[in-house]
């Protein structure tokens, strides 16, 4: 399973807007994603719930792991998203 680790860099972290979208994207890749934190919990990426649930801040470094046809191509996409400020308009 192809994975990557990513800063987190929406100012809040990954609460409520940037947790949301992230989820949805994830949601959309038809792959299986998950999200793991630095203190080794997991969470099903397109589940907002369990992306809320890790508290994850500004600044976080977060491990993303996809399997799929086209598992590089999701993890670009959505690391890509969490390396961006979602907070902002």
């Amino acid at each position: 399973m192809p994975e990557r680790t990513v800063t987190i860099a929406s100012s809040v972290g990954l609460h409520a807007r940037p947790a949301s979208l992230f989820s949805q994207a994830a949601s959309k890749t038809g792959a299986k994603v998950t999200l793991t934190t630095s203190a080794g919990k997991s969470v099903n990426a397109a589940s907002i719930l369990g992306v809320l649930s890790l508290g994850i801040n500004h600044g976080d470094e977060v491990v993303v792991a996809t399997d799929g046809d086209n598992a590089e191509a999701a993890l670009d996409e959505l690391a890509a998203l969490l390396e961006t400020d979602l907070d902002k308009d």
